[in-house]
């Protein structure tokens, strides 16, 4: 639980000043841990990111990504022109390579690349933003964050019936509601401290932030239960991989991006 901690202030402190620097900076960071994020999704999977199929599902990720990235010079997600050509290419590798790439692995190849650059290209593209940009973003993250520890905490102090023990096991609705209100007043006072959106609009970020953030921990505990495996990867000491501490926001950004929030 130290290291847990120790890891966690410091990479949390680190990531919002990366956060605050925005620009090449952000983007890089977020494209450097999309590109992790995937390499630990293809080896959950059993696919080597280094083989054909591993490196078209790179091929897709960047060509998602690279609008979203602020040293690009463009503008803007659309739905990539190499989604077709990629998906081809990954259904005749699974013919050639004779069962040994199952059609159930081209489709996970692309699932991870789609999720994971989606995920990773919204927050780039929010934090992009000239006006407003900085305050979304911080106030998202901190969201996230705050529900993550809310329902820790809740959830170990007056935890009782579980949420979704099939998936994960530990959480409760205790815990889940607790998370939802402690990321409603963390945003809320934040807004008011340093923020200046609308009380009604900070309000329905902090509650679909709340609810979406845990459906993404979900998501991915679903993920590693099917693979079988405990953490996604260890580049994070007590805390596992990429997709372990950025589960949650993989699902937010999108999310709130199709509600049209921000």
């Amino acid at each position: 639980m130290k290291q847990r901690i120790i890891t966690g202030l410091i990479g949390g402190a680190g990531f919002l000043f990366m956060v605050y620097l925005g620009g090449a900076w952000f983007s890089s960071l977020v494209f450097v841990l999309a590109v992790i994020g995937l390499f630990e999704f293809l080896r959950m999977a059993n696919i080597q990111p280094l083989s054909v199929a591993g490196v078209l599902g790179y091929v897709l990720l960047i060509s998602i990504m690279w609008p979203a990235l602020s040293f690009t010079g463009q503008t803007g997600l659309v739905m990539p022109d190499l989604l077709l050509p990629v998906t081809l290419l990954l259904l005749l590798y699974a013919v050639f390579r004779k069962n040994l790439f199952h059609i159930e692995h081209a489709a996970l190849t692309l699932l991870g690349a789609l999720y994971i650059s989606y995920g990773f290209a919204y927050m780039a593209a929010l934090r992009n933003l000239s006006d407003t940009g900085l305050l979304l973003t911080v106030l998202v993250i901190l969201g996230i964050w705050s529900t993550d520890s809310g329902a820790y905490f809740v959830g170990r102090a007056v935890g009782k019936r579980k949420l979704w023990p099939a998936i994960s096991p530990n959480k409760t609705i205790e815990g889940a509601v607790g998370g939802l209100l402690v990321a409603i007043l963390v945003v809320m006072a934040v807004n008011a401290w340093i923020g200046h959106i609308p009380y009604d609009q900070a309000l329905l970020l902090a509650l679909v932030t709340g609810i979406a953030g845990q459906l993404g921990d979900l998501v991915e505990s679903a993920m590693k239960r099917h693979f079988g495996v405990k953490d996604s990867g260890r580049i994070f000491p007590g805390h596992g991989g990429v997709l372990d501490r950025f589960d949650s926001m993989i699902l937010v950004f999108p999310i709130l991006h199709l509600l049209g929030m921000v």
